[in-house]
């Protein structure tokens, strides 16, 4: 059987959370568990909602910490220690203003770029060396305080593409898994248009 692999989609846990721009890790890892139908099951002794199962010959764990997002480490760090995982076998997706909606970007490594639940994560890893799936939300135009746009929800212009993007980065980790980090990047990094769509099915 394979090596266990984690993957982590960050957010805030509560009904008033659900659906925002902030949550997006939260909505891949919820379509991720849809689709190779693991349950979720809360785990008190990481502070987390965790599904775990397999898929094509791989032990997957997702991951959802309910620490609130600035706190994310600490659960991260204690699922890590507890399976003892290697960082090459640890996912975390984010939410990114920095990167337009519409367009996902993988990563083996790299700054926070200033998100506080990566910077939880760093911390308590002791390391910038594992990957990150960054979601892009935008921001609106010339705005320096993004509080409210990223903690506030999808509109719903903008299901249809979220629909979208989301799926791919899911095909993304489905490639990372199979084949590797270069292949997942070189294949799926980019703008999620209806073109992408079709040549990646």
């Amino acid at each position: 059987m394979e090596t266990l692999h984690l993957i982590v989609g960050l957010g805030n846990p509560g009904a008033e959370y659900a659906k925002t721009r902030h949550n997006a890790g939260f909505l891949l890892v919820e379509i991720l568990a849809a689709k190779w139908k693991f349950d979720w099951a809360n785990e008190k002794k990481f502070r987390a909602r965790i599904a775990k199962g397999e898929n094509n010959g791989k032990r997957i764990l997702l991951c959802e910490p309910q620490t609130f997002m600035n706190l994310s480490g600490e659960t991260v760090g204690a699922v890590k220690d507890f399976y003892r995982l290697p960082l090459a076998q640890i996912m975390v997706a984010v939410d990114d203003a920095d990167l337009p909606f519409g367009e996902i970007r993988l990563r083996p490594g790299g700054g926070s770029g200033g998100h506080h639940g990566l910077e939880s994560i760093e911390q308590h890893l002791s390391s910038r060396e594992f990957a990150r799936l960054r979601i892009g939300i935008g921001r609106l135009d010339g705005a320096r305080e993004i509080t409210s746009h990223v903690l506030g929800k999808f509109d719903s212009s903008e299901n249809e593409l979220l629909e979208k993007v989301l799926s791919r980065a899911a095909g993304q980790i489905d490639c990372w898994l199979d084949a590797g980090l270069q292949k997942a990047m070189s294949q799926f990094n980019g703008v999620v248009d209806s073109k992408t769509e079709e040549k990646n099915k």
